[in-house]
């Protein structure tokens, strides 16, 4: 642990702190006599497995440990720091194989014995000297026999690190990938290995969720997760089928897994029949018996879901069951089409917030028949379902499926406005163009014709040959007029 911590702080001073980093990875490796075959077989997998996932999880920016663990013993510190780099100054991949190159199963100090393993250890000494208690994302690469002190009950020991990855508040999410591997060494031989993922913090389960969702992870292991915790939220998913009885209503889900709502502009169906498919997204549980729920919350207005059946039997992960039900539409709040909330959405779609929240209560999980099958078969003789047992206190579960209702508006309104926005401009041109332009005049005075020129809104004198006003012309929009005529004058308009 003494030489964990001096090249963490050796790192630090290098600049290339963990806290600094966009997301720290601690990368646990056992080494410990039960890894012995994985160590020993010339054609073992097991450390290009680690190299890989290193090379592809680590992003430029993200800090990384590498360290080896088996059990702290006086003399013999565990975890054993290997590297310390920051990602995107040397190739991740071709320095974790280099530091791996030499690392071989650990001995008990001044013994010819094994070393035990301490997956518990190793687990907290990541999250409070590796992590220093900030958020990150640690993976553990074990064959899973917690035996410290060379304990043969690795049930119990199992159960014990389980209880500290559900019981810790540190571990925000925890996932497990069991992979086939077989090898064979001196001593024993294995078929599998485990790759534990844990997000540290909330800010770790969410670098973990997107690592996932972006593909780096199946680059490299493509079985599916089995997850570990969280077991009380995002438990299940919906996925629409079909909308019945509510004309120019359909419903789809995004790549996102956001479920979109399209609405017609017209439609005022208050409520929509959806069938769903209801899936379990916790593998490699199955869902035995729940009470379910639903609540639906558009353009701020939360409104309960009618469902055909409130009770979920033996949903197994990856196996939809039907769910019917009846869900109240925002009919109320759709902008009407000559809004102005409309016209600025013609030609796309005016979007309405929402969420679909699901709870499930008296909830029973199993582990999965086919779940067991796999784990006798990879890790034959071990106990290893028992560190799946749900808890106990896990006896609800909540869901949140983002929604999107658009209502798609056409081009024809916003057309009408703007064309009358045109002549409206056209007819004020005009009008502006004929206040503002000369008009002329002839006005007789004294039987001799005179020419005048005036805009419209002006008065101007009308003068006789001496030179004496006469009267004035005042211009309209509409003609001109004479006004105040001199008294015994002989003024008119026209030759």
């Amino acid at each position: 642990m003494k030489r964990l911590l001096n090249v963490l702080t050796a790192c630090a001073l290098a600049g290339m702190s963990l806290c600094a980093a966009a997301t720290p990875h601690v990368f646990l490796v056992q080494n410990s006599g039960w890894m012995e075959p994985f160590y020993g077989d010339p054609k073992s997998p097991f450390k290009p497995l680690v190299a890989a996932l290193a090379g592809s999880v680590v992003q430029p920016g993200d800090a990384l440990v590498l360290a080896a663990f088996n059990q702290s013993q006086p003399g013999a510190p565990s975890p054993r720091a290997l590297l310390s780099v920051k990602a995107g100054e040397e190739p991740v991949r071709a320095r974790v194989t280099q530091a791996l190159a030499k690392l071989d199963t650990a001995r008990k100090p001044g013994s010819e014995a094994l070393a035990d393993t301490d997956l518990g250890e190793a687990l907290q000494a990541a999250i409070t000297q590796a992590l220093g208690g900030k958020p990150g994302v640690v993976w553990l690469v074990t064959n899973n026999r917690n035996s410290p002190n060379n304990d043969q009950a690795t049930a119990a020991r199992n159960r014990e690190f389980y209880g500290l990855i559900h019981g810790g508040g540190a571990v925000e999410r925890a996932l497990a990938f069991p992979l086939r591997m077989p090898v064979q060494g001196a001593h024993y031989k294995a078929n599998g290995l485990m790759v534990y993922a844990f997000g540290i913090g909330r800010e770790g389960g969410a670098a973990l969720d997107a690592l996932l969702a972006s593909g780096r992870v199946k680059q490299v292991i493509t079985e599916p997760p089995a997850r570990l915790k969280p077991l009380d939220r995002d438990t299940v998913r919906l996925v629409p089928r079909r909308v019945v009885n509510a004309p120019g209503v359909s419903f789809a889900s995004n790549s996102d897994g956001t479920l979109r709502a399209d609405v017609a502009p017209d439609a005022r169906t208050p409520q929509a029949r959806i069938e769903w498919n209801l899936e379990n997204t916790m593998y490699p549980y199955t869902i035995a018996s729940a009470t379910i729920t639903a609540r639906s919350t558009l353009a701020g207005e939360a409104r309960p879901i009618a469902l055909d059946s409130a009770r979920v039997r033996d949903l197994a992960p990856g196996k939809p069951a039907p769910l019917a039900s009846n869900m109240a539409l925002p009919v109320a709040q759709i902008p009407d089409k000559w809004s102005l909330a409309a016209l600025q959405s013609a030609g796309s779609a005016y979007v309405l917030p929402g969420r679909i929240e699901l709870h499930l209560a008296d909830q029973q999980l199993a582990l999965s028949q086919a779940f067991r099958s796999r784990m006798a078969e990879l890790f034959p003789g071990d106990p290893l379902p028992d560190i799946f047992t749900p808890p106990a206190r896990v006896q609800a579960s909540s869901a949140v499926l983002p929604v999107q209702v658009r209502i798609h508006y056409g081009m024809g309104p916003l057309a009408a406005v703007i064309g009358a926005a045109l002549a409206l401009l056209t007819l004020l041109a005009a009008g502006a163009w004929a206040w503002a332009r000369p008009r002329l005049a002839h006005v007789t005075v004294n039987e001799e014709s005179q020419s005048l020129r005036g805009r419209a809104g002006t008065v101007q004198p009308v003068y006789d040959g001496a030179g004496r006003q006469v009267a004035q012309l005042k211009t309209t929009l509409f003609g001109h007029h004479l006004q105040d005529v001199r008294e015994g004058a002989q003024v008119r308009l026209g030759r």
